[in-house]
């Protein structure tokens, strides 16, 4: 086993390393510094339009808490993906092989499966996502940064996913030698308690804990959050939204324009009580105004229809995510239409199981069960994962496939 053989080692940066380190970091900084310019500097589409250069995880938080298209970009293929049972087999018997049953009964008795696609939204919003394994060989806080005892059989008590805010990287394998070099060592992991509202800092063991990435490059520690590329867009979304509510909260209540009779004297008084009513008028639910000497005629309303800036919005949001447009907003009119989306967006689900969920978390995970014997290993060597099949024709399309070709017989 890898931990057997390998020490890893916990050492302090050189000048050479701070100065690479420095190095990267201003040429990051240079580089959000240059987004949005144009002309040589002379215009900044990105101070114009509002947008922000430096996006940290407080912002995608944000995003995904308080806006309906950014939490659906994250929910949406994580839902999809994880749909139905999901189930290890080794064997296509109908009778359960040991390794079927001890996951069958570990899924049931933790809830893996809502587990696990909880980490798998987490790991959209920030950078990665952790799951902490709660193994019984940890009698208190100061065992979890302590590695896995791996003498004997583990029983797994329970699983926690994190978001990269709640598990961050405390330090990294430094030794060149480590088959693990710049991976993370241990992990600063804040813990809740629910009971007094506060929460601890628990430091950990990378061994307790499976490391998850989706939109990776270069780096095997930091991914791609998901709404990163999408983020101006969503700033688009909210300006078009929030400025149709108010277009229509000023624009569906016509102003006035006053003319002061020229024979007419306003007093303190009377200017006072206009000023009120206009007031309540403007920011409350007023509709009659009463006044003297003042004639007061209403504007021309004027209401625009967003429907096609919105589309817009949401045409780039979809190509970038992949995420069929109508599947997106929620909408599901045609059939021609519902019926082709239905298709890609299976083909997309499909296509993240095969190539993130299932090598990026469930395996990571099993194989790290089966390394500490939480988990028996397979009798055949190796298992596959079987989920549920999203191509299958449903009841309703056996029933119009049955009616098709009744009318086909009667004609």
């Amino acid at each position: 086993m890898e931990r057997a053989k390998h020490t890893e080692k916990i050492q302090t940066l050189s000048s050479q390393q701070i100065q690479a380190l420095t190095s990267v970091v201003v040429a990051r900084a240079n580089l959000a510094a240059s987004l949005g310019q144009q002309y040589g500097g002379d215009r900044d589409i990105y101070q114009a339009l509002g947008y922000k250069r430096v996006l940290t995880y407080a912002d995608f938080w944000t995003q995904y808490s308080r806006q309906d298209i950014a939490k659906a970009i994250i929910d949406r293929p994580v839902k999809a993906t994880w749909q139905g049972q999901l189930e290890l087999i080794e064997s296509e018997d109908a009778e359960k092989t040991v390794f079927e049953k001890a996951w069958y009964d570990l899924n049931k008795k933790l809830k893996l499966r809502s587990l696990l696609a909880r980490v798998d939204r987490l790991t959209g919003i920030g950078r990665y996502g952790v799951l902490l394994l709660g193994l019984d060989d940890v009698i208190d806080n100061a065992g979890f940064a302590k590695p896995v005892s791996v003498s004997g059989k583990r029983e797994l008590l329970y699983v926690k996913p994190f978001g990269e805010n709640s598990a961050k990287i405390d330090l990294y394998v430094t030794d060149p030698n480590n088959p693990r070099y710049g991976t993370p060592l241990t992990y600063n992991v804040e813990v809740a308690d629910v009971a007094s509202g506060s929460s601890s800092v628990v430091r950990v063991h990378y061994s307790r804990m499976i490391h998850i990435l989706e939109d990776h490059l270069e780096s095997e520690v930091m991914g791609i959050p998901k709404l990163e590329s999408v983020f101006n867009r969503l700033y688009d979304l909210e300006k078009l939204v929030g400025g149709d509510a108010e277009m229509f909260w000023r624009g569906a209540r016509p102003g006035y324009q006053g003319t002061v009779d020229k024979d007419y004297s306003m007093t303190a008084t009377t200017k006072k009580d206009l000023t009120e009513q206009i007031d309540e008028y403007e920011n409350g639910l007023r509709r009659i105004l009463i006044n003297e000497g003042v004639d007061l005629k209403a504007l021309a309303q004027q209401i625009a229809d967003p429907s096609g800036h919105l589309d817009i919005q949401l045409t780039m949001l979809s190509a970038v995510t992949g995420i069929p447009k109508r599947i997106l907003s929620g909408s599901e009119r045609g059939e021609l239409a519902s019926t082709q989306d239905s298709g890609e967006w299976k083909t997309y689900v499909q296509s993240r199981r095969e190539d993130h969920a299932e090598p990026h978390i469930i395996r990571p995970f099993t194989d790290r069960l089966i390394e500490l014997k939480v988990l028996p290993k397979p009798e055949s060597g190796d298992y596959k994962v079987d989920w549920l099949d999203l191509f299958s024709i449903s009841e309703k399309e056996r029933v119009e496939i049955g009616k098709s070709r009744a009318n086909a017989i009667r004609e």
